[in-house]
């Protein structure tokens, strides 16, 4: 199969970041899965390859139909990435892992559903904003995916309870940057926790989103 520049590139970096992500160990095992859009479709990775082993030709590729165009056979949890893009514009890439720090939080009873992870520091507000916190579904239940689309439109990232994040963004790096900063909040909220913490406020929180976009 003949593929176009745009695409041959867009799986080159998908591999490259998979391998990032397992080389920091947010992606244990066969866990976690990539995705990125094209024009004509969109890359998803394959199931039980893992992160590290991707190799690009063997990526998916679907249409909007959701027929398997070329590569291996995709992920269960597709539906995570579908959700994104079909009720959030502007998305180009989605990633979810289960990495430990999140996914630690994610099984912690008590979380604000509306925001379970608080406004400790900028970088989190600019690159994340509030997350949500969604309820429990066995891995590939199409009700994630439903659950996604509902709170999508106004917000970027979820954390699905016992399971871990996902994150959307307009490219495959900013998703990447988002996610890395998603993790490191994680671990700080948990060593913070049970502890009384300074939470950024509203006056502190406005000018974030004045110069960088921030959609706390």
């Amino acid at each position: 199969m003949t593929m176009a520049p745009m695409e041959t590139a867009l799986r080159e970096e998908m591999a490259r970041i998979g391998a990032e992500f397992r080389a920091l160990g947010l992606a244990p095992g066969t866990s976690g899965n990539l995705s990125a859009r094209l024009d004509d479709g969109w890359l998803m990775t394959p199931t039980n390859v893992a992160l590290g082993d991707l190799v690009p030709e063997r990526i998916s590729k679907l249409d909007w139909d959701g027929n398997h165009l070329a590569g291996d056979k995709p992920t269960k949890e597709a539906v995570l990435h579908r959700a994104f893009y079909e009720n959030r514009p502007g998305t180009g890439a989605v990633v979810h892992l289960h990495a430990p720090h999140a996914v630690a939080l994610s099984c912690l009873d008590g979380l604000d559903a509306e925001s379970c992870i608080p406004a400790i520091t900028p970088y989190f507000v600019m690159r994340v904003g509030r997350l949500p916190l969604l309820p429990y579904f066995r891995p590939g239940d199409p009700a994630m995916g439903e659950a996604v689309a509902r709170v999508a439109d106004t917000r970027s990232s979820v954390l699905l309870a016992n399971h871990g994040p996902v994150v959307s963004g307009p490219t495959l790096s900013a998703a990447k940057a988002a996610m890395e900063e998603l993790e490191e909040t994680a671990r700080l909220a948990l060593l913070l926790h049970g502890r009384p913490v300074r939470l950024l406020g509203e006056d502190e929180i406005q000018p974030l989103r004045e110069t960088f976009g921030a959609i706390w």
